[in-house]
């Protein structure tokens, strides 16, 4: 721990469609902070952030759009054309992104920090890792999984995959390199023997962060448990039966969505009687699924439930909470108000990242409900 004492940084890459989120999202699980650096470079350059006046000035005003913002399409059709342009912007990007993980990172109460980066090598960053760890994966599982997720043939699937510098040259230099087949049960184990195995031998100091949080918290006759793995089988049970059939879930479905968000199960008289899935992405988070047993005290077991979502989202240094309510839930609109919330449209919320997310995640019939964690944002400008 040359670089940070008192905590132990991973830098997580690989090229498309190897994992490398879902690896990240399972470290998370597991107890360790962290952070995609490639979302802090869309931040950089948003308007109000210290790299947009920079941007504007480097390649014109043409490339914002009638919201003040730089229109990420053009920049992205520049700069992926020219190499040189390419270099233009890193060169105002990069020191800004690095500045705000070092203020990340600083402030992390977590002592396992991880670095999402595809260009990790490339740059800055890998000064401040301790450890590289490398998703690698066979073309043919890239090529699928661009397929499946991205809408691409084969032929752009395969373009994309050559386009990047070759897998070998980052596998050669990793301290740990996670093989993704496609298996999410494989990729589990391996990164739960690495948490064990690698970070911990890497520091004494280190123990198990999730033995040494409370697990369960109470509220009344409610507790809340944070969801692992092991319980697959239960949440998919839960979403089947709270949904009353509109979603069948499986625990095979469950395991594949721990690549993405994280549960919360709500506890009463030793049973489950409701849930929430939640994810933080770019310091957002995002609450897209929430189950409660009809017979359930509302108010209080969505008190319950929701702040056990917001100290789990403020661990992680989230700006603000997103919830998506469907549903009866969507009309009480009183008692959002009661928990800080209030109701929104993704168009009215005051940052560009909170927007995105909100616009991505929005799904039809659901109503947002936001509410600010914190004042502080990195990023902007002094």
């Amino acid at each position: 721990m040359n670089n940070w004492p008192g905590k132990f940084v991973i830098g997580l890459t690989g090229n498309i469609a190897t994992g490398k989120s879902v690896v990240r999202r399972m470290l998370e699980h597991l107890g360790a902070y962290t952070l995609d650096a490639d979302a802090l470079t869309h931040r950089a350059y948003a308007k109000g952030a210290p790299g947009y006046q920079d941007v504007i000035d480097e390649f014109g005003k043409w490339l914002v759009n009638k919201d003040g913002e730089i229109d990420r399409e053009k920049l992205g059709n520049l700069v992926f054309s020219d190499p040189d342009a390419m270099k233009q912007l890193e060169a105002i990007v990069h020191p800004l992104v690095r500045q705000a993980a070092e203020i990340l990172i600083k402030n992390a109460s977590q002592p396992v920090v991880v670095i999402e980066a595809i260009k990790l090598l490339e740059g800055e960053l890998r000064k401040l890792c301790d450890s590289i760890w490398v998703t690698n994966a066979p073309q043919e599982v890239q090529v699928e999984r661009l397929m499946r997720k991205r809408g691409m043939n084969r032929k752009q699937a395969l373009e994309r995959i050559h386009m990047q510098p070759a897998q070998g040259t980052k596998v050669a230099v990793a301290n740990l390199v996670i093989t993704n087949t496609g298996s999410y049960d494989d990729l589990w184990k391996q990164v739960s023997e690495a948490w064990k195995e690698i970070v911990r031998v890497a520091s004494r100091a280190l123990e198990d962060t999730t033995a040494n949080k409370k697990s369960v918290t109470s509220s009344g006759e409610f507790t809340v448990k944070r969801g692992k793995p092991k319980h697959s089988s239960a949440i998919a049970e839960l979403i089947t039966r709270l949904s009353k059939g509109e979603r069948k879930a499986t625990a095979s479905d469950v395991m594949s969505d721990f690549g993405d968000k994280a549960y919360m199960l709500l506890e009463q008289d030793g049973r489950f009687v409701g849930m929430a899935g939640w994810q933080v992405e770019n310091l957002v988070a995002r609450t897209t699924d929430i189950f409660l047993e009809e017979n359930v005290n509302v108010q209080k077991a969505l008190e319950t439930l929701i702040k056990e979502v917001e100290n789990a989202s403020s661990e992680l240094q989230s700006e603000a909470s997103l919830i998506f309510a469907v549903n009866e839930l969507s009309t009480q609109e009183a008692l959002w108000k009661q928990l800080g919330y209030e109701r929104r449209t993704p168009q009215t919320l005051s940052v560009l990242a909170w927007q995105d997310a909100a616009t991505e995640t929005m799904s039809a019939g659901s109503t947002l409900f936001f509410k600010q964690l914190r004042q502080d944002r990195v990023l902007r400008p002094i």
